[in-house]
């Protein structure tokens, strides 16, 4: 990925070649020393041509043009700390040599984290009369940067990274750490040999990551290098960069794999339009598995590379794509978008927001109109001068992980997991994980799932349990009160209620077995999403998701007929239980017979406190109690 900066390296790479300024040294050897590199830049032998300047200095070490061409190179390497002494020694000795040796000086201190020094190098740049716009522009960033680190580094963040050892880490680079919701599984990339493929590791009994091995199936290709990729919130789904495959549109796709009795399928190109004739990579996929953010350099951006995003649509395909806009993306290079599961808050990394040099990772969160607010930096020293990128927060918002090069790693590139600050954390987020099978047998059922927020009347998530073994997971924000629905031909519907606020149960994973029962006479099925207030039997409007369910249900079975129940605790006279019961299940019946079911389909009846479920001797056994039912009955 090419950087903006380069623009300018290359300028001063031909101002040299081209022979203006002094580029001539009394020493004949060291003047076709230097003349060689030239030829050699020419054919971009850039080792060849650092030899021969290498050469050019030892010979004459007093020859300012070799030097800064060497300087120039390092630069265009990303080697700063060898690029500084050679701009170092230009100044000494010829200061008027050129310009772009203070621009240059001042993009390596950056990049090495001396943000004084960088800062005055740049600041003589800027003043320089003729410059080129791009690079005023470019210089004038690059001061916002060493203005907002000098700033910064007083205020350091709490950062105690773990390394999690040879489970996960070896000799070679390990980089994009994806974790599934309930953050037992761990995939990455790991670089061998030049050659890049997908690697897994699952939690032991202790919580300690087991020896990663090469993911199974036909997703790790032998011809192929395999990266920069995400994992849908239930492990099912593996969203990834290929490039240059046979099939792509573009040199660089975002193809999807399912694992299919833990082996993954084979990979399959998302094609137009998420996919164009440029460069898509970097998938991030919501919780809710409906808006798939990528990165991309394709026409329509603010320039470089920016996020873009893609929303599922009804008929199952992805999407014309959108750009972030001027709110996320820059006149520079955005990547690595990871969108939390709270589905508000996207960290990403950006060399063009100010920062501390090279690319650092940054925080933006959605308001409550759907605009991302203004990105903000995760600080010293969570980002420093070198690169960051590709973040995974876990649900609960308080831990990441993320690949970074540091002392103690195993070699390169190592992943290491830390505590995020709390000014940087998302929107925490628990999760439904369950399992639906049928009553009777046992046998997984592919059922359709969906949870609405019952306050604002809205569908969080929809999807279809997998059609293998039955299961899902939706993650879902803390705060709210939620609706489980669960359906499928045939059978009763299912209905739960989640009311996620309570701020000690972050951490909790709701995992549930559900047992549909087939429709037949004498099958009950309970509305645990019907509301009423205390000793009141008019329907609050939180009970509109069950009782909607309920109203397709009976539509989708049109010769059923159904008792609609009502039960209360034991609390109060029984006569007057007796009423209220009857009262509240007449509430429901006539709700239906408005929405257009025949009178005739529909019976109702109260209990009372006669039919308890569980003991009327503590408040979560009087809530059960406490409960509208429907009964098949013809």
């Amino acid at each position: 990925m090419q950087k903006p900066s380069y623009i300018l390296l290359l300028c001063g790479l031909l101002f040299y070649l081209s022979g203006q300024g002094q580029t001539y040294s009394n020493n004949r050897k060291a003047q076709q020393a230097f003349e060689k590199a030239g030829n050699q830049l020419k054919n971009n032998q850039y080792d060849l041509a650092i030899a021969s300047l290498e050469s050019a200095i030892s010979l004459d070490p007093g020859f300012a043009a070799a030097h800064q061409q060497l300087g120039d190179i390092y630069r265009r390497q990303e080697r700063y700390e060898q690029a500084v002494p050679h701009y170092s020694r230009v100044l000494q000795l010829d200061s008027s040599l050129t310009a772009l040796t203070w621009f240059g000086l001042g993009e390596s201190l950056l990049n090495t984290g001396r943000y004084s020094e960088a800062l005055h190098a740049l600041e003589k740049y800027a003043a320089t009369p003729g410059s080129d716009s791009p690079g005023q522009r470019l210089t004038k960033k690059y001061i916002a940067d060493c203005h907002f680190s000098l700033t910064a580094l007083k205020h350091p963040q709490p950062f105690q990274p773990y390394n999690p050892g040879s489970s996960l880490n070896s000799p070679y680079d390990e980089y994009f750490p994806r974790l599934t919701a309930d953050y037992q599984t761990i995939i990455f990339t790991r670089k061998e040999h030049n050659r890049e493929n997908f690697y897994e590791s699952t939690r032991d009994s202790s919580g300690a990551w087991r020896s990663a091995s090469l993911l199974q199936g036909d997703i790790n290709s032998e011809l192929y290098n395999e990266g920069a990729h995400c994992i849908s919130p239930d492990g099912k789904y593996l969203f990834f960069t290929g490039c240059n495959r046979p099939d792509g549109l573009g040199s660089c796709d975002i193809y999807v794999s399912r694992r299919e009795d833990n082996r993954w399928g084979t990979p399959h190109n998302l094609g137009a339009p998420v996919n164009s004739g440029g460069w898509e990579a970097q998938p991030a996929l919501a919780a809710d598995g409906r808006t798939l953010y990528f990165v991309s350099n394709r026409r329509g951006g603010q320039g470089g590379y920016d996020i873009w995003k893609s929303v599922l649509q009804s008929n199952g395909q992805w999407g014309q794509p959108q750009n972030l806009g001027p709110a996320i993306n820059t006149p520079y290079d955005e990547s690595s978008p990871y969108i939390h599961a709270d589905n508000r808050t996207l960290y990403f990394a950006s060399n063009g927001w100010p920062g501390f040099g090279n690319k650092d990772i940054f925080k933006s969160q959605m308001d409550s109109a759907g605009n991302w607010q203004s990105p903000v930096n995760l600080g010293y020293p969570i980002n420093d001068h070198h690169e960051q990128s590709a973040l995974s927060v876990s649900m609960n918002g308080r831990q990441a992980f993320f690949s970074t090069r540091r002392s103690d790693a195993l070699g390169g590139l190592d992943i290491y997991s830390f505590d995020l600050p709390q000014e940087v954390m998302p929107h925490p987020v628990a999760y439904l994980k369950g399992i639906i099978v049928d009553a009777e047998n046992e046998a997984p059922i592919q059922a359709d799932v969906a949870v609405t927020d019952i306050q604002a009347d809205q569908v969080v998530y929809h999807e279809q349990a997998d059609y293998e073994d039955g299961t899902f997971l939706a993650p879902l924000p803390f705060g709210k009160t939620y609706a489980l629905h669960i359906k499928q031909p045939g059978y009763l519907f299912f209905s739960e209620n989640y009311p996620l606020d309570d701020s000690t149960k972050i951490n909790d994973a709701y995992e549930i077995r559900i047992a549909l029962s087939r429709i037949k006479v004498g099958s009950t099925g309970t509305l645990n999403n019907i509301f009423f207030d205390v000793n009141r039997y008019e329907l609050l409007p939180k009970s509109k998701s069950d009782l909607d369910n309920l109203i397709e249900f009976l539509n989708l079975n049109k010769t059923v007929r159904v008792e609609i129940g009502g039960h209360t605790d034991n609390t109060g006279s029984e006569t007057h239980n007796q009423t209220l019961s009857e009262n509240r299940a007449k509430a429901v019946r006539d709700y239906l017979i408005h929405a257009g079911i025949a009178t005739a389909r529909l019976t109702y009846k109260g209990y009372g406190q006669s039919q308890p479920i569980a003991s009327n001797d503590t408040d979560e056994g009087r809530q059960l109690n406490r409960r509208t039912d429907f009964k098949i009955i013809e």
